[in-house]
């Protein structure tokens, strides 16, 4: 993961946002009520998480790749054979199939992965990387978007966002939270060309995170002068263009996706919008504060 390191300042280091993972593995289990309670009370924290690192400089920006399918791990494998195989002789044909990456491909979009996914009643071993593929691809599907290294970028955006520092929600946090793209914007005019490029796909990804997973909790803030939908819309868009013709990009194989996500923006904030209302469980519930 490439990153822009600077000196941390104090306790505000990011530590790991562990909960979401549990979430994440636990979709169909006993735990589930006890995860989609918790969910409501950090669905405001997660969408001004970055906001608490207003201060550019001092943090990590990471680079988000297409590469969730590469770090599924034996547990995932293991669930794919589990879930779609009827037979002793169908398992070993089926891991003999998952060693071709085309094949594999299409397994992955058989909609029964998302079914067990979903209704599991024990606790489901499967990774953070392999949840959100298998969602975030059956969405984008859906709404008609059917590249798979597009898939596989937002899913690792999902997945990288899930980690944050633990943090209470403030007045003063919701306030940094409308001015954090701004200070990014501001950072910009002192970085270098690599670091520019990284804090401009931060832009896009954190754009199309907050109004597409969080995006009534958007709604309700622009009614009290915040940022609405298409402000994160034209600004996610206009930056995922701007790095898709970066060197970077096209050293990482990521221009394609940026030209693509600038393409088509608002149909994958849909998408994850419709993931957020009907597959995560992101009721609304308020709480003035977040304790893990």
């Amino acid at each position: 993961m490439c990153t822009l390191r600077n000196r941390p300042r104090g306790r505000q280091t990011p530590g790991d946002f562990t909960r979401i993972a549990v979430l994440a593995t636990q979709a169909g289990s006993p735990r589930a009520a006890e995860a989609r309670c918790l969910v409501p009370r950090i669905h405001a924290a997660l969408a001004i998480l970055l906001a608490t690192c207003a201060r550019i400089g001092h943090y990590e920006v990471p680079m988000v790749r297409a590469n969730c399918r590469a770090r599924f791990t034996a547990a995932d494998f293991e669930f794919i054979v589990r879930t779609l195989s009827r037979s002793h002789t169908d398992q070993v044909s089926l891991v003999d199939l998952l060693s071709d990456v085309e094949t594999r491909d299409s397994i992955l979009d058989h909609p029964r992965l998302v079914d067990a996914i979903l209704n599991h009643c024990g606790h489901l071993r499967i990774s953070s990387q392999f949840y959100f593929y298998v969602l975030a691809r059956h969405v984008l599907q859906q709404s008609g978007i059917g590249d798979r290294k597009l898939c596989d970028y937002v899913a690792s955006l999902l997945e990288t966002f899930s980690h944050a520092s633990r943090l209470q929600i403030s007045d003063e946090t919701h306030h940094l939270a409308e001015q954090y793209i701004s200070d990014i914007l501001i950072a910009l005019n002192r970085a270098t060309p690599e670091q520019a490029f990284l804090l401009r796909a931060h832009v896009g990804n954190y754009s199309l995170f907050i109004s597409g997973i969080f995006h009534q909790n958007t709604q309700r803030r622009s009614l009290r002068g915040g940022p609405d939908i298409q402000f994160y819309e034209q600004v996610g868009r206009t930056n995922y263009q701007l790095v898709s013709s970066h060197v970077v990009a096209r050293r990482c194989e990521l221009d394609d996706v940026f030209e693509g996500l600038a393409d088509r923006f608002r149909e994958v904030r849909l998408a994850l919008n419709q993931l957020s209302d009907q597959l995560l469980n992101l009721d609304e519930d308020a709480r003035p504060s977040l304790s893990l």
